[in-house]
């Protein structure tokens, strides 16, 4: 069971030379349970033939309209009536010029003007065909009709050249369909702020304090509720991990920039997650220069930083959901739920460093979902899978404060 099962997904094949990557993002989908029907054009099948389509997905390819099956099928209205989604990767120049004027002249024109379903389409082309204005105005048009464009990248393309007008990697295509089909648009409409990572706070311009923070988990929560529907930012400090797709990313560094983007932002927001391993205190001065090594010990006075969760729980806007973390070695429940009072927050994620599987750096792990009136414990589960478990409770307690 993949996370596109019981999902029907039509990929549309042009006659662009990029047509040789559609085979990847086609084992993509259905390696995550899709039922895939590839529809070629005549000049795709100069590029690739139906063979390793149909190989991939069980699924024969149609090029016409007027294919003959028994029993008899209208194909590009049965195909229309039970897609939940259609992708034309890639997109030539001629074919968006004919769904922009309403050309239904062969199978894949004809399949997707009688579709009711969300339709991307990934232009690649010559960079000089990418700019003319003819072109540019087709696909302008079908995104005015609710089409979505997926914009081509630099780099070099088959002519020989270097410019705009390369399909992106099949990865990249398939968060798109991921994003669209994969979850409940349950968080649609809603702004959600998580923190993630670790901050560094200097010392001098070569050496920090920081912690043990991968970010793992706030990236997993900033994933979830982008994949959810919910316009996410994410003020991420240091980590190694590369961002969510579709979030808005804020990189710091410091504790002190943590504090001021996420105090800017937070006043918009529906849920604020903080899950930052944000640094206690920072040294008071910070040199201009490396400190050398000298004879005999060395002492660095440090002072609080501002307490970023404490700011935003004193000035938490009427409607919206405070949620923040709690990393404990000892007394996991009542620390934090001492932390959770104190701080005027709706909901704290409390897990232990001494609990196998949970923590830092690792890909799993053990929440307690502590509100102010029940406990929840989570059993060992991935951090994704915990990042959903705890956008589930914000959403319900959100739906009970407003019946």
């Amino acid at each position: 069971m993949g996370e596109l099962s019981g999902k029907t997904i039509l990929v549309g094949v042009t006659g662009g030379i990029a047509a040789y990557k559609t085979p990847n993002l086609v084992s993509m989908l259905v390696q995550q349970g899709a039922d895939v029907h590839v529809l070629l054009t005549e000049n795709a099948k100069n590029i690739i033939p139906p063979v390793p389509f149909e190989a991939l997905t069980g699924n024969r390819c149609l090029t016409s309209p007027f294919e003959r099956s028994d029993p008899p099928v209208i194909h590009h209205i049965a195909l229309a009536k039970k897609a939940d989604l259609v992708i034309i990767a890639p997109a030539s120049a001629d074919v968006i010029g004919k769904c922009a004027n309403g050309i239904a002249d062969d199978m894949l024109t004809s399949t997707i003007l009688a579709c009711q379903c969300p339709v991307y389409f990934a232009p690649a082309m010559n960079d000089r065909m990418y700019v003319n204005s003819i072109v540019q105005e087709n696909m302008e048009k079908l995104r005015r009709h609710g089409w979505h464009q997926i914009d081509p990248v630099s780099g070099h393309l088959a002519c020989g050249t270097d410019g705009l007008g390369k399909m992106p990697d099949p990865k990249e295509l398939y968060q798109y369909v991921r994003r669209e089909l994969a979850f409940p648009h349950d968080l649609a409409g809603m702004k959600v702020l998580v923190t993630a990572g670790a901050t560094q706070e200097a010392i001098d311009p070569v050496r920090y304090i920081t912690n043990h923070s991968s970010g793992r988990m706030g990236y997993a929560v900033a994933e979830a509720a982008m994949l959810r529907g919910a316009e996410v930012t994410l003020v991420s400090g240091q980590t190694a991990l590369a961002p969510p797709p579709f979030v808005e990313r804020v990189p710091v560094v410091s504790a002190e920039d943590m504090f001021r983007e996420v105090t800017a932002r937070a006043p918009g927001m529906d849920f604020v997650i903080k899950a930052a391993a944000v640094a206690d205190y920072t040294p008071e001065e910070t040199a201009d220069h490396k400190i050398k090594k000298a004879d005999g010990e060395m002492a660095i006075r440090l002072r609080r930083t501002k307490d970023i969760l404490a700011f935003l729980g004193e000035h938490k806007p009427a409607g919206q959901l405070l949620c923040g973390f709690s990393m404990e070695t000892e007394n996991l429940i009542e620390n934090s739920r001492g932390k959770l009072f104190r701080k005027n927050l709706d909901m704290i994620a409390a897990n232990s460093l001494k609990t196998p599987g949970a923590g830092f750096q690792g890909e799993t792990n053990v929440l307690t979902l502590i509100t102010r009136d029940a406990e929840i414990p989570l059993p060992l589960m991935s951090k994704f899978e915990a990042a959903g478990k705890l956008l589930d409770t914000l959403l319900a307690m959100r739906k009970e404060r407003n019946n």
